[in-house]
């Protein structure tokens, strides 16, 4: 199946340096299986910490689950050195922010929730444990003094 990108799309006020943090970052998705094309009903997430092996000792993914259709053992992998932030330039243009090497499961859904950070573009004040989940965020730069805000987030997912 080969890799897929996720990209975001947002309008970031007074923000720059949107991404994910830490390994137990929750990437929420549903997949479709690659064989017989069911999809899961159910939101399901993947993190950089965890680690499943393959059988056959075949490597390992974030993600090893069987078919509820058709019993094949599907996979996904978060490729860490993919992930990428979303800055003040990339406003409001798509942006891959981490691929996926998909064996059989293939992301079709993103949710974003909670765990992203960003930074006051004037200030360099953090901003940590945004919440995405709403597709807007707000708060307040003390700093910086000004309202700063994640608007009108997107995605899409693109073949690498």
């Amino acid at each position: 199946m080969g890799k897929i990108a996720l990209q975001l799309k947002a309008t970031l006020e007074n923000v720059t340096n949107l991404r994910p943090m830490g390994e137990d970052f929750r990437w929420y998705l549903k997949m479709k299986c690659g064989n017989c094309g069911e999809i899961s009903e159910k939101w399901q997430y993947i993190r950089l910490m965890d680690s499943v092996a393959l059988k056959g000792g075949r490597g390992h993914a974030s993600m090893v689950q069987k078919c509820k259709l058709c019993a094949r053992e599907n996979s996904i992998e978060i490729l860490s050195s993919t992930i990428k932030s979303y800055n003040a330039e990339d406003n409001e243009k798509f942006k891959t922010i981490v691929e996926f090497e998909c064996r059989g499961l293939e992301p079709i859904d993103f949710q974003p929730q909670a765990g992203f950070a960003a930074e006051g573009v004037e200030s360099g004040t953090v901003f940590s444990d945004i919440n995405l989940q709403e597709k807007d965020w707000t708060d307040y730069d003390e700093k910086a003094q000004e309202s700063v805000g994640i608007f009108e987030v997107t995605h899409q997912f693109v073949k690498c």
